[in-house]
């Protein structure tokens, strides 16, 4: 689903609402998300996944095409954990069988 198909399918579901807004809402989701996590924090949404920050720490790599030693250097990457609940509804399994 791209951002585009989430737009169009909040909108159906809320057709009330003027689309312009519905892209602010989602835009703002996501930049909350993403400023969230640059500042170094942690953002956890229940019943669906959590998402942080790791770091990778500097290692060797190669050139694939020269075969030639190339430093990659260290940096964060973005790094999501699916909950239980979206793990479980994935599986077809309803909340409730769970043990």
């Amino acid at each position: 689903m791209t951002r585009s198909d989430l737009i169009a399918r909040i909108s159906a579901i809320y057709p009330y609402m003027h689309i312009r807004n519905v892209e602010k809402v989602v835009s703002i989701v996501i930049n909350s998300i993403v400023n969230t996590l640059r500042d170094g924090g942690r953002v956890e949404l229940r019943g669906f996944g959590s998402f942080c920050i790791r770091k990778r720490k500097r290692s060797e790599g190669r050139n694939p095409k020269t075969g030639e030693k190339v430093i990659v250097h260290e940096k964060k990457v973005p790094f999501f954990k699916a909950g239980r609940q979206l793990k479980d509804m994935v599986n077809g399994r309803a909340i409730s069988e769970r043990n």
